[in-house]
Formats: structure tokens, sequence, C-alpha cells
């Protein structure tokens, strides 16, 4: 893509929902004020990775907190527009370009409305290839990139800007300041010149996310399978095929934290697979087998539409396909593995990984 206008939106969230393995939010709300926002201010440029001047301002945005408390305490383009500015007057700089901080959900569409509302053009690429559901877990941590300064507002006006020794502790502070802002703010973090940015992102993001979407809008209208096109197209690995019989979910510390448990249908009868997340799907347990983990993805799609099913909508009774697919490599380093992998997340295990 070369902008995005109305009319890529739909594929855009679409497939920004499957990237985000879970998480990211909601992406028919992100869509929304996308939407107001190009319709207001014209379409959003974007701008590829490798054509981005090395002396580019970056500032990614995004919404943080947990996806539950979003889909009734809802963002606005103001909301995230200010974090930008409140972030570029606090560095003294005049920002260039709006990056996303992780694929996912809404947070691979507010950027779209912030860039709009900024007029600014925007990245296409993302922080991680995926979502991840705290701030560290980005890939420019690899690359000593700070997290802050870093600008956090809520819906009331309330805006606050922190400064931190490393990234976990941003992550730490922040998550504080979430909570008492209603588990849901919005945030411009990582700001990066364009040579840093070339180096940490992963390219092509809000491309991949349009080109999902249209694979499954695509799929449905020949009447064909969607999740078989999704899952061919990003080297997955069906994992299994089942009906929501039980989610235990609850918001703690500004996240939404949980198992689903699904019984097997069509080949995957007698079966069971449990699914576990923070925000995001982290495991994938198959009759008491981890079938894979983070930081892979772990997607679960609807089993006739092809939409992504998020944790905080999972529901008794969907009829779901979960597949497995491989994470950038970057994310099986020793280091990534320490930011993300499963035993960060308190599981005692090695990762699954899930090879192209």
């Amino acid at each position: 893509m070369e902008q995005v206008t109305v009319d890529e939106l739909d594929d855009l969230a679409r497939g920004a929902a499957i990237l985000g393995t879970g998480g990211g939010g909601d992406p028919y709300i992100g869509r929304l004020l996308a939407a107001a926002a190009v319709r207001r201010h014209g379409p959003v440029r974007l701008t590829a990775l490798d054509e981005l001047p090395p002396d580019a301002v970056v500032l990614p945005v995004a919404m943080m907190g947990a996806p539950t408390v979003m889909l009734e305490k809802l963002p606005s383009v103001e909301q995230v527009a200010v974090t930008a500015r409140t972030l570029a007057a606090h560095l003294g700089r005049t920002p260039t370009h709006v990056a996303c901080a992780e694929a996912g959900g809404v947070n691979s569409v507010i950027p779209v409305a912030a860039a709009a509302h900024l007029g600014l053009p925007l990245v296409d690429a993302d922080g991680m290839g995926r979502a991840f559901p705290e701030i560290q877990m980005v890939l420019p941590s690899l690359y000593g990139i700070r997290a802050t300064p870093m600008a956090i507002a809520d819906e009331k006006g309330n805006r606050a800007v922190l400064d931190t020794t490393d990234n976990h502790w941003a992550e730490r502070l922040a998550r504080s300041v979430t909570v008492d802002m209603g588990c849901a703010a919005a945030i411009s973090t990582y700001a990066m010149t364009g040579a840093q940015a070339r180096e940490a992102l992963v390219p092509g993001t809000l491309s991949l996310c349009a080109e999902l979407g249209g694979l499954v809008r695509t799929a449905r209208a020949a009447h064909a399978d969607p999740v078989a096109v999704v899952v061919e197209r990003l080297r997955g690995r069906r994992l299994f095929t089942g009906k929501v019989v039980d989610v235990s979910r609850r918001t703690v510390t500004g996240f939404a934290r949980g198992e689903a448990r699904l019984a097997g249908t069509d080949g995957d009868g007698g079966a069971e697979l449990v699914l576990r997340f923070q925000n995001e799907y982290l495991v994938a347990e198959r009759d008491g087998v981890i079938r894979a983990s983070v930081p892979d993805l772990i997607c679960a799609l609807d089993r006739e539409s092809g939409d992504a099913v998020t944790t905080e909508a999972l529901r008794y009774g969907q009829r779901l396909t979960v597949f497995a697919a491989p994470a950038d490599p970057r994310w099986h380093t020793e280091a990534g593995l320490a930011l993300a992998g499963p035993r960060y997340f308190g599981y005692d295990i090695d990762p699954v990984r899930v090879h192209a």
C-alpha cells in the first residue's frame, strides 16, 4: 500500500486482529476512529521502512491497558494524538512520522487515526510483528532503544511524561499510571530516528494486515475456506478446531488474564485444547501437550468467517480454528526469549516453535 483510505480500513483492521494473536484491542473500535479521522483529514500516506530518511523523527503510538476495558471506555483520536504532541514537546523535536508499536487490533489502526489527525505519514512497520502485553516487549528493546521518555494520557485530559532507568521500569510505572487512569490509556513511546527504525522495526506490517484482510474477504465471497488462506499466507500450522466450552477471564493489574477450553469438532472430536492468555494467547495445550507457545503467534479465528476472536471477545459456544505461525526470527534469539519467551510469563517450558 502507498496510502490508507477509508476503503482500506476494513481489510486493515481485519488483518491486524489476526496478527494481534488475541490482543491489541478490538479492531472494530479502532476502525471507527480511523475512518472518522481519515474522512476529516484525508488519506494517510504510508512510508516503507527502507525509505525512511535516517534523520526522521518517528513516534510510535498505541493504547495501553486491558482490552476488556476498552470495549466500554472508548479512546478518542485526540487522546492518542495528544500523547505524540506531548512527547514531541518534551523532546524538543518536530515529529516527521507516526508508527505502530505493535501489530494488533486497535493498535494497528489507532496510529492511522493519529497520523491523519497530525497530518503525518505512517511507517509501514511495527515493533513486534504481532502483539505482546508489556511495553518492553518490542524489538527496539533488543537494539538498546529506550521506551522513555514516554507520554501517557487518559480520556479526561490528564497527561504525564515518564522517564525511567530502563524499559522494564517503563512498563511497571506506566502500568500503574494506566490502572489509575481507568485501565486504559494512550501512549507515545520509543521515539527513534529513521536509522534506528530501519534496523529495529518489522517491515511491511500494515501492508500485510491489509493483505490478510483482503484474503479473508475474497475467500468468503468465493465460498472458500478463509482460515486456510490465512494459515497458508502466514506459513502457519493448524492446531485445533473446536467449540468454546469454558472461559475464565479476569482483569488484573491492567491485563486481561485467563484461559479458554475448547472441545474438539470436525477431525478433532474427543480432544480438548486449552488456550492460556495475558491479553494475547500465550500457550496452546492439546490434551495436556503444549503444541505452540510464545513468542510464535497463536491465533484463534471464527471457523466460518475467518475473523479473529480476541481474548476479550471469547464466548461459550463459539466455533474456532486455532493455528500457530512463526514470529520474527529475532524473537527466538536468547535476548528475544528472555524478553517474551514462555518462561517470562511463568511457564517453565522451552518455547514450542513453529517452523515455516
